[in-house]
């Protein structure tokens, strides 16, 4: 099927400004620029028909493209609508639906499939969810140069260490396409500037007062035509095929939904989807049949007229810019967010002119009368709802085995500052044989909204805010342990360890199995000076879960404390079984020998990592301690200069 459109002839190969045969010189091969800008509703993009917003770079790339009216993700959420737009394949096949879930080698990607065929590749994103050392592991297979962010920003604001403007992004590809060799190139720009929270530079900030979500896209679209104009400037531009999509949209109230990721209604799933091909050819043209942006690689690997991979979801839409093909394809959806608050995960399918929601109360739209999904009309009976739930049963299992999300605890902080749940939030809620016995989505949504904003608020460091959206959220819950948790987090912050071992409490009476509610309540227990009662809590976890390092490092330091040095020794001693590697937990060990007055086994055991560059100075000086104990004068002296110089580095930086 996807070499149909090329049996047309010579006028259709180009079309997309190819020379025939497979030895064509690499240089005539057309240049490829994607660029996927995130949270963009297709309703909101002036060539899309929405009149109170300027979007010129968007409007020329339809007039000298192909703009498609009906294209949709098969996810709300960046990680899993990225990654199928990468592979061709829904998040159910290539299994990224987490944060932190890696894209496994034995899915092909697009940028792999492109570099086998010559081309440079190259990928610039916009956001730390997007960093394949990060949240976003083996996303960058493939491309010769990732751009991720640095592992250790500097300074506390959000632009350059968790977010970048698009401006600063489109700068970086084109600082990157100076400095290469001729092409042909595949670059990746990731525009994520419409991603709340909504603030736009000026002067768009100032144009847009009161819509700043359109504002955002409107700097995103100047964005865009600073990289249209760098390429025309280099040539490039017309010997291109440029593809401009949404990764997903923006709930903005509808359905009750502030933002997306929750709910699979076309608020959040109907994307702009942009098509120029190279030498201006099909301009104009306005596809009006239903596509998928897993449709994406499948088409540029088919208009390139190299092969696919064999297992794909999605399918070449050169048929349907030929002429060849106008039936609209099934467009699937799903989301696992849900579950980070302990909610239903949400499947639904697109066919026909209706939309079947599977979810614990499901739903049916008939699109044609009712566009904005606001009459249910679903009834078990139905012979449209038996025939849709076959299909999509058929193409995403209900029941699967779910990869598990690895992600540290710093990079957790990153992801709450965007406004997204880390993958430990809600863990031993969504441990259900069952997710659809979960809670429906529809009936918590208001509880997602307040405690978005109040993620957001902590973020921005307007704590009394986001205390207010969370006593609200517990008014309406007060079960949430998320809300009890974060309203604990923020007391921790301001320094209120009694109140924050409070809210610890009551998310531990509800979640006692929880190993991070565990934690932060034991820390905020020995914080308040209750250490036996910290003590007690980390044992019994340690009872059913043995192999938590962080809980036996945090329990040896409260023996520690407790003058019991014999116990934290075996503590300690437990969590460098688990990671032997890890510098702290040895100095913590050495620690304990030199307060049991064995100052060889602290000195041997100190030796070891004193060069590390993860030492801690005091590390130096501990060993300076040991080895003068042990009448080692010109070992006490070099752990001294040692010491001297850690401080020094460390005051340096």
């Amino acid at each position: 099927m996807f070499r149909a459109f090329f049996c047309l002839g010579f006028c259709c190969m180009a079309a997309v400004g190819i020379a025939r045969g497979p030895a064509a010189d690499t240089l005539s091969r057309p240049n490829v620029f994607l660029v996927t800008i995130d949270t963009l509703r297709a309703d909101h993009v002036h060539c899309y028909g929405y009149g109170p917003i300027k979007t010129p770079s968007l409007d020329k790339l339809a007039k000298e493209g192909i703009r498609f009216a009906q294209a949709f993700t098969p996810s709300p959420i960046t990680n899993a609508s990225h990654t199928s737009i990468l592979t061709g394949l829904l998040p159910s096949s290539h299994g990224v639906s987490d944060f932190g879930i890696p894209l496994t080698g034995g899915h092909a990607t697009l940028a792999g499939e492109l570099k086998k065929q010559g081309y440079e590749t190259a990928a610039f994103i916009g956001a730390v969810v997007l960093d394949s050392k990060q949240l976003a592991p083996g996303l960058d297979r493939g491309f010769q140069f990732y751009d991720n962010f640095p592992e250790h920003a500097e300074g506390k604001s959000r632009w350059g260490r968790i977010e970048r403007r698009g401006m600063d992004v489109a700068q970086r590809a084109e600082k990157w396409l100076s400095s290469q060799r001729a092409g042909p190139y595949f670059v990746w720009m990731h525009l994520y500037d419409p991603h709340d929270p909504y603030e736009p530079p000026a002067p768009y900030s100032e144009e847009y007062k009161g819509r700043l979500y359109d504002g955002e896209i409107a700097y995103a679209d100047s964005a865009l035509g600073h990289v249209i104009d760098f390429l025309k400037q280099k040539n490039l531009y017309d010997n291109s095929l440029i593809i401009v999509v949404g990764d997903h949209g923006e709930g903005l109230g509808e359905h009750k939904e502030d933002t997306h990721g929750i709910f699979l209604y076309d608020s959040t799933t109907h994307v702009p989807l942009i098509l120029k091909l190279a030498n201006g050819r099909e301009a104009g043209k306005e596809v009006e049949a239903q596509v998928r942006t897993i449709d994406i690689m499948p088409t540029i690997l088919d208009l390139l007229r190299f092969s696919a991979p064999a297992k794909l979801d999605g399918a070449s839409l050169a048929p349907l810019l030929s002429g060849t093909e106008t039936t609209s394809r099934i467009a699937l959806g799903e989301t696992e967010y849900p579950l980070r608050f302990g909610w239903a995960p949400l499947r639904s399918i697109r066919s026909d002119g209706l939309k079947f929601i599977e979810a614990p109360s499901p739903e049916l739209y008939d699109l044609n009368q009712d566009a904005g999904e606001l009459r249910n009309t679903y009834a078990p009976w139905d012979k449209r709802v038996q025939k849709l739930r076959r299909t999509l049963t058929e193409s995403i299992p209900a029941s699967r085995s779910r990869e598990k999300s690895s992600v540290l605890a710093s990079t957790v902080d990153e992801l709450h500052a965007l406004g997204y749940l880390g993958p430990t939030d809600a863990l031993s809620s969504t441990d259900v044989p069952e997710p659809s016995l979960l809670p429906d989505p529809k009936n918590k949504i208001e509880e997602q909204n307040l405690l978005h904003i109040a993620m957001m608020s902590s973020e921005d460091s307007r704590l009394p805010e986001a205390r207010l959206e969370l006593k609200k959220l517990l008014a309406m819950d007060n079960t949430s342990v998320t809300a009890l948790a974060q309203l604990a987090r923020i007391e921790m912050t301001s320094g209120n360890v009694s109140e924050a071992a409070g809210y610890f409490r009551q998310a531990y009476k509800l979640r006692p199995e929880d190993p991070t509610i565990v934690l932060e309540y034991s820390e905020a227990l020995e914080r308040n000076g209750d250490l036996q009662s910290a003590r007690e809590v980390l044992e019994t976890s340690l009872k059913s879960h043995p192999n938590q390092f962080a809980a036996h490092l945090q329990l040896g330091r409260i023996y520690f404390q407790s003058n019991d040095v014999k116990s934290a020794l075996v503590e300690f001693e437990t969590a460098q079984l688990l990671e032997p590697d890890n510098v702290e937990v040895t100095m913590d060990v050495a620690r304990a020998l030199v307060a049991q007055g064995n100052f060889t086994d602290a000195v041997e055991l100190l030796g070891q990592v004193i060069n590390s560059p993860a030492i801690k100075p005091e590390a130096a000086q501990l060993l300076a301690t040991a080895c003068a104990k042990l009448s080692r004068k010109t070992g006490a002296t070099g752990a001294d200069l040692r010491a001297m110089a850690i401080c020094k580095s460390k005051k340096s930086r």
